[in-house]
This record gives C-alpha cells, structure tokens and sequence, in this order.
C-alpha cells in the first residue's frame, strides 16, 4: 500500500495542570504528570503541607459518645 505509515501515532490527550490550568499532553515523558512542570507539583504539595487542602469528613458524634458502664 503505497504512501501509508507502517507506523501509528497515537493521540495522548490534553489534560489542564491542576495548579495553573495549563493544557499539556499525558505523556510518560511528563514525569510531573498530571501536574506542568515542577514547580506546579510542589505549590500543590506546600498546599497539602500547609492543611490548605482538606479531605471532607462527615461528623458524626455518635462515634464519640462513651458506652455505658
């Protein structure tokens, strides 16, 4: 079959960085991925670190409450 590739290139899709929102590829060759770059990696680390970002918890007192004696 003349003028086809013997080989594919394979779409990799455009995911947004979670820190600045910048568009880049999901490539193995990212080693920052999801994130754009290193330095969007460790704002988003200092933002763990610093209890900026919390995992929601349901209260609950019922847990708390001593059981009878």
């Amino acid at each position: 079959m003349a003028g086809m590739s013997t080989t594919t290139a394979t779409a990799r899709p455009k995911v947004p960085c979670p820190s600045c929102g910048k568009e880049q590829e999901w490539s193995p060759d990212n080693p920052w991925r999801p994130f754009c770059s290193e330095r969007c990696k460790l704002i988003d680390l200092g933002a763990w670190a610093t209890e900026s970002y919390r995992v929601p918890v349901a209260e609950n007192d019922a847990g708390l409450e001593e059981p009878p004696a």
